[in-house]
């Protein structure tokens, strides 16, 4: 676009010599008009009257889009809630959140209890919020109207999740749901792990991490995973893997994709940043399900995700307050605190492994937004939502769990040093954190692209 092209209510240019776009990182100016991005201009281009954010060598990312977060609002909001959660994805460089179906009370899993969910988050959400539908045994009628009514998606559990209110389904309710979703098009995001392999796993209780990490073995992700590729290539349906720990299950996912199998998969931080061997025992900060697992595991992940096998990374925030981390990893709540630090997390990894922040934007933004049809976000573009991070990839920082703003203020990365520090976060065209302080909350909440 020339600058006799531009628009003339455009208003605000946002230059860096390193833009990451979906052609590459170049030196450009992002025209902003109103929320949207209205042109990727060379870097020089003069533009009367706008206002300029000139913001030299650091990088302006696409804003984050995590599809995996639990909120636990309302219900558990003393685990979490969408103000403390939401700041703290804004100082982290999150722009759009994906809110899990469950710990809140009650579970999205009917369309009135989604009106409540929305209802409680509408004043608190500092970032674009939207919500996952959840299907369990008893709500196969309620699923076609929740989609109807703007959720992204259902999650469902095939292993007991955790809190009573939403149970898992067997092998037959999983079918079941899933036909259903795929008769309007919908998407299914599952936790798969088997739960017979799981009970037969050894279940000793205790601070040991190893005993831990024996109960929760690969082959309940890989048999779990290998039943869920059988049902959506049966029902032609869409399904997506949360949180992928087993890289033994890379093959077979690898396999179904070449086949045309529409299956698609996540995987998160801890899994690619933190390994069993180096788990504290006691130190259930670390503790998750499916577990954080070894070294050479964790290699195989990151060529997964490398090899497009893995499609995006995304959190699994999953807080809860700080009495329930018992040192017995048996008994202490499942869930690491991440929604804060998973980009400079990711990033000091990554730039480690040789990848470049190229790649942290695809994985962490363009690849979930296309996972929820979110359409205008994930992509610093003409047509896109305003929405950007700015990081300065070569700082550092520790981790002080002090300095978070996740209500509990518990995490696995604390005292470590990571790369990239974000300097501010944008969201349609307005500045929502300076250095790390969220301002007052400006979010809105999204339904499912019609």
């Amino acid at each position: 676009m020339s600058e006799a092209q531009v628009k003339a209510d455009a208003k605000l240019v946002l230059r860096s010599t390193r833009v990451v776009t979906p052609d590459g990182t170049r030196a450009a100016a992002v025209l902003v008009a109103g929320e949207v991005i209205e042109a990727v201009l060379p870097y020089g281009t003069e533009v009367p009257g706008a206002r300029v954010e000139d913001f030299g060598d650091d990088v302006l990312l696409p804003g984050l889009v995590d599809t995996h977060v639990h909120v636990n609002d309302p219900g558990r909001t003393e685990w979490e809630g969408f103000w403390t959660a939401t700041r703290a994805a804004a100082a982290g460089g999150i722009t759009t959140l994906l809110d899990m179906p469950l710990n809140s009370l009650p579970p999205t899993t009917t369309v009135g209890h989604l009106r409540t969910k929305r209802e409680v988050a509408a004043a608190k959400a500092h970032i674009d919020t939207g919500f996952w539908g959840g299907a369990i045994p008893s709500n196969t009628e309620d699923l076609r109207p929740l989609y109807e009514a703007g959720v992204f998606g259902f999650k469902c559990f095939l292993s007991p999740s955790g809190v009573e209110e939403f149970p898992e389904l067997d092998q037959e309710q999983l079918a079941r749901a899933m036909a259903e979703i795929a008769g309007f098009g919908g998407l299914l995001i599952v936790h798969a792990e088997d739960p017979h392999h799981l009970a037969s796993a050894p279940q000793r209780g205790g601070p040991a991490y190893a005993d831990f990490l024996a109960s929760r073995p690969r082959d309940a992700e890989n048999t779990a995973i290998e039943g869920l590729i059988a049902h959506a290539e049966r029902l032609d349906a869409r399904v997506h893997v949360l949180h992928l720990s087993s890289a033994d299950a890379l093959p077979l996912i690898a396999a179904a994709k070449r086949d045309g199998v529409r299956v698609t998969v996540e995987s998160c931080p801890h899994f690619l940043t933190l390994t069993a061997e180096e788990v504290p025992d006691g130190a259930t900060e670390f503790k998750c399900c499916p577990p954080i697992r070894e070294a050479a595991n964790q290699d195989a992940l990151w060529a997964g995700l490398a090899d497009g096998t893995i499609d995006c990374v995304v959190s699994d925030h999953s807080p809860c307050t700080t009495d329930l981390k018992t040192p017995d990893f048996a008994s202490a709540w499942g869930g690491i605190s991440s929604l804060q630090l998973g980009l400079p997390a990711i990033w000091t990894e990554a730039r480690r492994r040789g990848h470049t922040l190229d790649d942290v934007a695809r994985w962490m933004s363009t690849a979930p937004a296309a996972l929820a049809g979110l359409a205008r976000k994930g992509a610093v573009e003409a047509g896109r939502d305003a929405d950007f991070a700015v990081l300065d990839p070569e700082a550092t920082f520790t981790v002080d769990p002090a300095e978070l703003f996740h209500r509990n203020q518990v995490t696995a990365y604390a005292g470590r040093t990571l790369h990239g520090v974000v300097r501010s976060t944008w969201l349609r065209g307005r500045r929502i954190a300076t250095d790390g302080r969220p301002s007052a909350p400006t979010g809105r909440l999204l339904t499912r692209d019609r």
